[in-house]
Order: structure tokens, then C-alpha cells, then sequence
């Protein structure tokens, strides 16, 4: 112990795993306008060039499935070189991505930084969550969720000046200012980044099922518990994507968007004001979610919050024609399905493992992806039997989900985790040995 104390001032500030912690958040607030502010662009962009306004957000449908399905590789890349150079690759592609498209003047050529930033994009998202997961493994539903929430936070932060350059020096000058300044400032911090080194394990701290095991990817896919859990995730994502996604056309359909609302000594369109009200939700939803499955369990939490936002969808179809309890309800429905990204992460981890967390964390992480091609079913169901199908069918997946989680998925994951933990049920590469089990504490944690 006094050799702990005597060593510790020799550390760097940084690498104390709560500021290991903050520098993730950063990097992620840093690379979120890559997707939150893109919609600023979309005008300015058809104005000058004419290519119409479905040409142009193609573009953006390119970004998100890149920035989706290529996770698990750069988890990969995290999990065997460390984070650094991981997001300072992404820094530089964030940075080249929107540098080119102050310079694009052609759809390729835009279709083809939509494809760098998604890389970058990915890069950053992929390795902070995954870097915190291994830092805390005590916390990891609060670390990933404060770290996931950062991802919303940069946008709601930025988008306002991003916005008035818009307005005052056009769209290609504002693309690329931001595009160096965003791309400079994760590079700065990549450096900070660290991988924690793990010392001996204290599962004994942990109230609920954790594995001992680290298993690869490879492995993880392998396992009927890892398909119960992708599943919830697409289902709940679909399911949440598939409402979320139709709040301003319902508002429109309803006669709602433009009522003028007042709150907090400002009157905004009805529309305006619930999209505001519900990205704070959406933000603040993850790290207190996350803190909620650490004390609770994961089976538990997802239990009560995916039925809630079933609930709380059926209550926006039969509440939702008066002003105030659609913009209730709506905030209620981003309240429960954000937190998918901070719960679905440390069930994973908890489940499969420390050493590869990052590369595990992004496989299931594509489920944001599968699911998102699920999305557009919205639509046909909204043309069959009008928006209140859409509710219907989507609360009827998230509550199923819950209650899948904590009678299917539950028992199923203590039971798959208590067989392996015992010494003949280890599955992990041997090369790994005593070193490779979940529960190892990070050196030096600053607590």
C-alpha cells in the first residue's frame, strides 16, 4: 500500500480513470456533429449545387451505416493496439470528411467523405465506449452511458454556431473550419487516451452475473446468449427508431408543429420545442440508466424501461392530439429508449468480458444498423393503417422485449455465465491465461 501511495504522484493527472473518463466524453461531443449537425447542411448544399435533397441525405444514409458496421473492426484495432491511435485515425478522418466536403462539388465526391467520416465517426464512438467499459468495471452502465450522452451533448453545444456561420460565411467555409478545429482537437486528445492495465480480479464486489471469462468475438458469436441479447437490441432500437423518426411528420399530420408553446421564457413552435425537450432526454437518459442497471441489474432495469416506452408510445397515440401530452409523451419515449446505449454496452461486457470489450461492445453495437433498416417499415405500416399502427406494432415489440429480457434473457444469461465461470467451462484462448478474466481492476483507478 505505501508503495502505491509513494508511486502514485508520479502518474500523470490523466491517466486516473476518471479523467480517462472525461477525455472519452470529450472526444465524443467532438465528433457527434459529423451526424447531428449534417441536417444544417442539407439546404445550403442543394441551393448551391442543385443535386436535391434526397441525392444529398443518400449521403448521410452512407455515413450512418459506415460509422455502424465498421465498429467492430476498429473495437478490434482498440482491443490489440490501445485507443490512441484509433481515434487519432478517426480524428484525422473526422477532420478530412468534412474538409472535403467544403470541397465537394460532385455527389461522389460527397458520397465519398460520407464514407471517411463514418470511419471516423465510428472510430471515436467504438473506442471511447469500449475504453471506459475497461476502466470501469464496477461502473460500466454509468461509464458507458456518461460517455454515450457525450455523443449528443457536443452537438446541442455546437449547433447554434455552426448555424450562424452558416448564415454569414456559407456552408463550405463553415464545413471546413469545423472540420479542422473538430478533427485538431480529438487528434490533441487522442494522445491523453490510455488502455488500462488490469491487475488481480475482484468479481466478489459484483451483486449480479459476471463472467471470469474474456471471450473474442468470434467466440461471443458463437453463443445463443449473445443472439438473445442482439435481438432486444434490434427490437428495442426499431422499435423506438420507428416512432422517433416520425415525430415531426406526425406533428405535422396532427396540426401540431406550429402551435406556439412557452417554456422556460421562450416561445418556440410546438415542434421545435419537443425535437429540444426530447434531445436533453435523450442525452440525460443514458448515464442515469446506466447508473440505475449498476445498482439494479441490467435484466431488471431493461424490464421496467422498455415497457415504459411501450406504454409511453400507446399514450402518444391516444393522448398525443393535445399540445402538451404529445410534447409529454414524446419526451417520455426518448427518456426510455436512449438509454439503449449505455445498458446494451455493459450488459455486454459484463457478459462476455474485459480484454475484448471494445471489438464485443462494436459487434453488437450493429444492431443500431440492422435495425435501422427496419426503419423504413414505419412508413408502409403509417400508409396502411395510419400512425396509429405504427404505435401499435411499436410498443408491442419493446414490451415484448422487456419482458423477454427478464424472464428469457435473465435466467438464461446467469445460468450460461455460472457454468462457464467454472474452471472446465473456460473458453478463452489459453495464450490468454489468468490474465484474460473479467473483474481485473485497473491499475491506479483514483478512488
Amino acid at each position: 500500500m505505501d508503495d502505491v501511495t509513494q508511486q502514485a504522484p508520479t502518474r500523470a493527472f490523466w491517466t486516473n480513470r476518471w479523467w480517462q473518463l472525461v477525455i472519452g466524453m470529450v472526444c465524443m461531443a467532438l465528433v457527434a456533429n459529423l451526424q447531428y449537425a449534417w441536417t444544417l447542411f442539407v439546404t445550403p448544399m442543394n441551393s448551391r449545387h442543385h443535386w436535391g435533397e434526397a441525392s444529398i441525405q443518400l449521403a448521410f444514409t452512407i455515413f450512418i451505416l459506415t460509422e455502424t458496421w465498421l465498429v467492430p473492426l476498429e473495437g478490434w484495432l482498440v482491443d490489440k493496439f490501445g485507443p490512441r491511435p484509433v481515434v487519432a485515425g478517426g480524428a484525422v478522418c473526422a477532420g478530412l470528411a468534412w474538409v472535403m466536403n467544403s470541397y465537394a462539388t460532385t455527389l461522389p465526391m460527397l458520397y465519398v467523405s460520407a464514407v471517411i467520416a463514418g470511419i471516423g465517426a465510428g472510430g471515436v464512438y467504438g473506442t471511447c465506449v469500449g475504453n471506459a467499459l475497461k476502466w470501469f468495471p464496477d461502473r460500466r452502465g454509468l461509464a458507458a452511458g456518461l460517455t454515450a450522452a457525450g455523443f449528443g451533448a457536443g452537438a446541442a453545444v455546437t449547433v447554434i454556431p455552426i448555424a450562424n456561420m452558416i448564415t454569414r460565411t456559407g456552408y463550405e467555409h463553415t464545413f471546413f473550419f469545423f472540420g479542422i478545429l473538430q478533427g485538431g482537437c480529438i487528434l490533441a486528445l487522442a494522445l491523453l487516451l490510455k488502455k488500462p492495465t488490469l491487475r488481480q480480479q475482484v468479481a466478489a464486489r459484483k451483486k449480479f452475473a459476471v463472467s471470469k471469462v474474456d471471450y473474442t468475438p468470434g467466440q461471443m458469436i458463437k453463443t445463443p446468449v449473445f443472439w438473445v441479447i442482439y435481438v432486444s437490441f434490434v427490437a428495442v432500437a426499431a422499435g423506438g427508431l420507428m416512432a422517433t423518426a416520425q415525430i415531426g411528420p406526425i406533428a405535422k399530420d396532427w396540426g401540431l408543429a406550429r402551435i406556439p408553446m412557452t417554456m422556460f421564457g421562450m416561445t418556440l413552435p410546438l415542434l421545435t420545442m419537443t425535437l429540444s425537450i426530447d434531445n436533453v432526454c435523450n442525452g440525460f437518459t443514458r448515464p442515469l440508466c446506466g447508473f440505475i442497471s449498476d445498482k439494479m441489474g441490467r435484466e431488471n432495469t431493461m424490464f421496467v424501461i422498455f415497457i415504459g416506452e411501450g406504454l409511453a408510445l400507446l399514450g402518444l397515440m391516444q393522448y398525443g392530439s393535445n399540445p402538451y401530452a404529445f410534447m409529454t409523451f414524446a419526451a417520455l419515449i426518448f427518456l426510455f429508449w436512449g438509454e439503449i446505449f449505455s445498458i446494451f454496452p455493459a450488459i455486454c461486457a459484463d457478459t462476455f468480458g474485459s480484454k475484448y470489450a471494445a471489438a464485443n461492445a462494436g459487434t453488437l453495437y450493429t444492431a443500431k444498423g440492422t435495425a435501422s433498416l427496419i426503419v423504413p417499415i414505419a412508413s408502409v405500416l403509417a400508409a396502411t393503417g395510419g400512425w396509429n399502427l405504427v404505435f401499435i406494432v411499436s410498443s408491442v415489440v419493446t414490451i415484448a422485449a422487456g419482458v423477454s429480457a427478464k424472464f428469457i434473457l435473465a435466467p438464461m444469461r446467469s445460468r450460461w455465465i455460472e457454468s462457464h465461470n467454472q474452471p472446465q467451462g473456460v473458453l478463452a484462448p489459453a495464450s490468454a491465461g489468468n490474465a484474460s478474466r473479467l473483474g481485473h481492476w485497473p491499475e491506479q483507478t483514483g478512488e
